[in-house]
């Protein structure tokens, strides 16, 4: 009788360790979570299935990371599902794809242990399947492995930044690139996770499948072969993963020409569930941090206005919008984690506080991801640069490490993270 009892127990265990967490879905401009309205404040952990794998991670780090965002609110994780190539200067290493076709068990298994972790604290995540940018390979490098030549790596040769995206715009007409990372796409999204069993498109866990980071349009006469390839990824999704939900991962205007009309042309998709948008005060000139009295409270009104501009588009499409990146240096750039983080703070509240007002009066203006967060790991404020063997932290390896980056120990504004998570739910 007792060994019937603890068959009984064992498997009422493992279906409540299984059972699926509620679905997220999209009605109108609002998300909902199951039958309830969801809004989040999550953050960006691009580097998670890498911090997950079983050889070369850290699966104790992993799960106290996970642990303390769970606690402060945050249920909402934006994470790259893996890096190409990971053999150029200043690229994520290791590689989910260190060649063209060619997957590193090790890393799919990271991904397949990060979202059961998450499964298990009810938190949802939104992968994003490639990259505009150099720091994990992305759309150059599929250019490369297809014949287009040496990728001009920016971080190498200064100055090259207009040459790598002539270089990269070429990969919406490359059609031996969009075929591979179609294939790609085929291959993630038919995974079964091997700790849930789950498939992953029917794993509620993953909330959304994102096409990339930060997709560029380039140049406004690169609009229609842009389009066209954006509404060939989003299909794609859409057939394979019709219970989930598909966005862009568009900085907004700044990711189309700087033209908010092509922006919204280019998201006039009725697969595309929800819009996003990415503000960088630094890197858009708006904040100098040897000014910053006289910077930061001018850079808080630019960001304003710009989620201003995108809601009223979103309004228009009938879609909710994610800022889905933002992030502000410590003060006077410093790479100390003991530096101040007051002009991040008062940057970070006043867009908490523009997403109270949104969720107040349901526009379309529904959550945010803050960048990013880097938890436990280590940096070297001597020089920040990011090399093999060290610890991720939330700036990608090109960038000096710590940058932007929320640590665990920065309780400011973790509290405050915490704070207005409990407002807007």
């Amino acid at each position: 009788m007792k060994n019937i009892f603890k068959l009984l127990l064992f498997a009422i265990t493992v279906t409540s360790c299984q059972a699926q967490q509620p679905r997220i879905t999209v009605k109108g401009t609002q998300f909902y979570k199951g039958d309830k309205s969801y809004h989040y404040i999550g953050t960006n952990y691009w580097y998670g299935a890498l911090l997950a794998a079983k050889d070369g991670g850290d699966r104790k780090r992993l799960a106290e990371e996970l642990d303390l965002l769970k606690s402060k609110g945050i249920d909402n994780l934006r994470i790259l599902v893996g890096a190409e190539s990971g053999t150029q200067d200043f690229t994520v290493t290791p590689a989910l794809q260190p060649q063209q076709g060619k997957y590193d068990e090790n890393q799919l298994d990271g991904l397949d242990h990060l979202l059961a972790e998450m499964g298990k604290r009810g938190m949802y995540a939104v992968l994003y399947l490639n990259n505009n940018w150099e720091w994990s390979g992305g759309m150059a490098q599929y250019l490369e492995w297809n014949g287009y030549g040496k990728l001009p790596n920016p971080n190498v040769k200064p100055n090259t930044w207009p040459q790598f995206m002539e270089y990269t715009k070429q990969f919406h007409n490359c059609e031996p690139c969009i075929k591979a990372f179609n294939d790609h796409i085929k291959f993630i999204l038919g995974r079964t996770n091997a700790y849930t069993k789950k498939k992953y498109t029917e794993d509620t866990t993953i909330m959304a499948w994102q096409v990339a980071n930060e997709p560029r349009v380039f140049t406004a006469d690169n609009e229609a072969a842009f389009t066209k390839w954006l509404n060939g990824v989003v299909d794609l999704l859409d057939s394979l993963a019709p219970n989930q939900l598909i966005c862009t991962g568009s900085e907004g205007k700044a990711g189309s020409a700087d033209d908010i009309a092509i922006f919204e042309r280019t998201h006039n998709n009725p697969k595309i569930d929800y819009l996003t948008m990415h503000i960088w005060p630094k890197n858009w000139s708006w904040y100098d941090h040897k000014k910053e009295k006289e910077t930061l409270q001018p850079a808080i009104t630019k960001a304003i206005a710009y989620i201003d501009e995108h809601i009223v588009v979103a309004k228009r499409l009938n879609r909710p919008i994610v800022l889905e990146e933002f992030g502000l240096p410590r003060e006077g750039e410093s790479l100390d984690r003991g530096a101040s983080v007051t002009a991040r703070d008062a940057f970070y509240k006043a867009i908490f506080d523009r997403l109270i007002q949104s969720v107040k009066n349901k526009e379309a203006f529904a959550a945010l991801n803050f960048w990013g967060f880097g938890g436990s790991g280590k940096n070297d404020p001597a020089n920040g640069k990011w090399v093999e063997g060290d610890d991720f932290t939330a700036d990608p390896p090109q960038e000096p490490q710590g940058l932007t980056t929320v640590f665990s120990i920065d309780a400011s504004t973790l509290d405050m993270v915490k704070q207005y998570n409990k407002k807007i739910n």
